[in-house]
C-alpha cells in the first residue's frame, strides 16, 4: 500500500500546473487554521472500487496540511449484504424503507465499511478516527412510510473539529439518533450537506464514479453556475434521477451558504487537480455572480471595468479605449470580477476582451460567464499573444485558428473561408490597446 500510495502522490503532483497555482489554493484553503477545509463525500462504490485511488488522495492532502472530514455512503454493499441475508425490502419513490431488520442491517454495513476506510488510511499513515454515532440528531418525520430514515435536525460539529485540531481526519457514517435513543438511517448526501452547513467548509466534494455531472453527450460539464445556469439545466430530459435530485439539493445548500462556497464532483485520483488548478478536473458547481450585458459604455461602471483589465493583463489601459471601441456588446459579472468586451468587426462580433480577476480563477466564475457569451453569440473571432497563459484553453474551444505575427488568431462558429481571412487580417493589424506596463 505504501509504494502503491507513493505513486499516486507522485502523479497527482505532476496534474499542479505550477507552483504557484498550489500555493495560492493552499493559502486559500488553510484559512480558518485548516479546519473548514473541505467535507468530502464519498460513494459506496467508490469505497468498492477505488480505495486504492481513494487512499492516496487523502494521503495527499495531509501531506500538503489539509484536513478533510469525511463522509461515506454504502449503497451497493448495503443491497449486496440484504440480497445476500435474503431480508425483504420496499421501497417507495426510488427510495428505501428501513425496517427494524434492513437498519440492523444498514449499521452493520456502515460500521464495517467505516472501519475499512480507516484503517487503509492509518496504513498509509494518515490518522484517521471512525464517527459512526452522536454526530447527526434527527427526527422520524416519515415513519410511516420510510420507517427509520432519520430527517437530520441538529449536528454536532464540535466533535468533528476537535478530532481536526489533533490532526486526525473524521470518518463519519450515515448513521443518526433521536431524542430518544433510536438509531436511524440516515441519507449520505443529506449527512453531507447538513455538516456543511454547520461548518461552513470552503469546499464540498463529492467522489463519485462518473466525475462530474454529465451533459447530453455524457460528457463532464467543467462549471456550472446556479445564478446563471440552473433553472436551464433542471428542465433538461438528460437531468434525472439521482443527479437532478442532487443538483437540487446543491442549489439549496449554496444559496444558504458564504458566497465563497463552492461543490466539487469529481473522481478520487482527480481531486489535486480539482482542487489546486485553475482547470480543475470535474465539475465545479458555485452560486456564480449574475451577469450583466449591455451595448453602451454607459451602462456599466467603466472605472471599475478599467481596474479589472489592468489588472488581469498587468497593463494599462490606453486612455481612449471607452471612447474609440466601437462596442457591440459588454459583459461583465455583478462583482466585476470577469467581462468579456465584443466590439464591431467583419460582420461578426470581435472578442477584444476576454479577463477574470486573479480571486476568481478556479472558481468558475470566467468560464460560466464564456459559456454564457458563447451561447449568446455563436459566431466570434479574437486574438492573444503567443506567450497568453489562456492559450491551451482558447484552442480548445475555438473552431481553428492561426499563427499570424506576433498573435495567435481564433474563430468559432465561422466555415466561410474568405471570411476567416478577413477576420485573421484585421485581428493581426488591430493596434494594440494595452501598451504600458502597470507600475507597481
Amino acid at each position: 500500500m505504501a509504494n502503491s500510495v507513493k505513486d499516486t502522490v507522485y502523479k497527482l503532483l505532476t496534474v499542479i500546473d505550477s507552483e504557484t497555482q498550489i500555493r495560492k489554493y493552499l493559502k486559500r484553503f488553510s484559512s480558518e487554521q485548516g479546519l473548514k477545509f473541505a467535507v468530502i463525500k464519498v460513494g459506496g462504490k467508490i469505497l468498492q472500487e477505488e480505495m486504492p485511488k481513494l487512499v492516496a488522495s487523502l494521503t495527499f492532502l495531509k501531506q500538503v496540511g489539509l484536513t478533510p472530514i469525511i463522509v461515506h455512503g454504502a449503497g451497493p454493499q448495503l443491497t449486496q449484504h440484504l440480497n445476500d441475508k435474503s431480508i425483504k425490502v420496499d421501497f417507495i419513490e426510488g427510495q428505501r424503507v428501513t425496517s427494524p431488520e434492513v437498519l440492523k442491517a444498514a449499521r452493520d454495513v456502515f460500521i464495517g465499511e467505516n472501519h475499512n476506510l480507516t484503517s487503509q488510511l492509518k496504513e498509509a499513515g494518515v490518522d484517521a478516527t471512525p464517527f459512526y454515532s452522536g454526530i447527526f440528531e434527527c427526527e422520524l418525520q416519515h415513519e410511516n412510510t420510510l420507517g427509520l430514515v432519520g430527517t437530520i435536525t441538529a449536528v454536532d460539529s464540535e466533535q468533528l473539529l476537535k478530532t481536526i485540531r489533533k490532526g486526525r481526519v473524521p470518518v463519519v457514517s450515515p448513521l443518526g439518533e433521536t431524542a430518544q435513543g433510536q438509531i436511524v438511517n440516515v441519507n449520505a448526501d443529506s449527512a453531507t450537506f447538513s455538516l456543511a452547513q454547520a461548518i461552513e467548509p470552503y469546499k464540498i466534494i463529492f467522489l463519485t464514479e462518473t466525475g462530474g455531472v454529465l451533459d447530453d453527450s455524457g460528457a463532464i460539464m467543467p462549471n456550472i453556475s446556479i445564478v446563471n445556469d440552473y433553472q436551464h439545466l433542471i428542465k433538461q430530459p438528460w437531468v434525472h434521477s439521482g443527479m437532478k435530485l442532487k443538483l437540487e439539493k446543491i442549489k439549496e445548500i449554496l444559496e444558504e451558504m458564504p458566497s465563497a462556497t463552492s461543490v466539487s464532483i469529481t473522481k478520487p485520483e482527480h481531486l489535486a487537480k480539482e482542487l489546486f488548478t485553475d482547470k480543475g478536473s470535474g465539475t465545479l458547481v458555485n452560486m456564480g455572480e449574475k451577469v450583466l450585458d449591455a451595448t453602451s459604455w454607459s451602462a456599466i461602471d467603466t472605472t471599475k471595468l478599467r481596474h479589472l483589465i489592468e489588472s488581469s493583463f498587468h497593463k494599462r489601459l490606453d486612455n481612449r479605449y471607452f471612447d474609440e471601441v466601437e462596442l457591440y456588446k459588454v459583459y461583465v459579472t455583478e462583482c466585476y470580477r470577469a467581462a468579456v468586451v465584443l466590439s464591431h468587426a467583419e460582420g461578426v462580433p470581435y472578442l477584444d476582451k476576454f479577463v477574470v480577476s486573479d480571486d476568481a480563477k478556479g472558481a468558475g466564475i470566467g468560464k460560466a460567464l464564456w459559456e454564457k457569451v458563447t451561447r449568446k453569440n455563436p459566431k466570434l473571432f479574437w486574438r492573444a499573444a503567443l506567450d497568453n497563459p489562456i492559450n491551451k484553453f482558447y484552442a480548445n474551444v475555438a473552431d481553428g485558428f492561426v499563427k499570424s505575427g506576433e498573435w495567435k488568431v481564433y474563430w468559432l462558429g465561422i466555415n466561410d473561408y474568405a471570411q476567416i481571412a478577413q477576420c485573421v487580417e484585421f485581428a493581426s493589424n488591430k493596434p494594440k490597446t494595452v501598451v504600458q506596463e502597470c507600475v507597481a
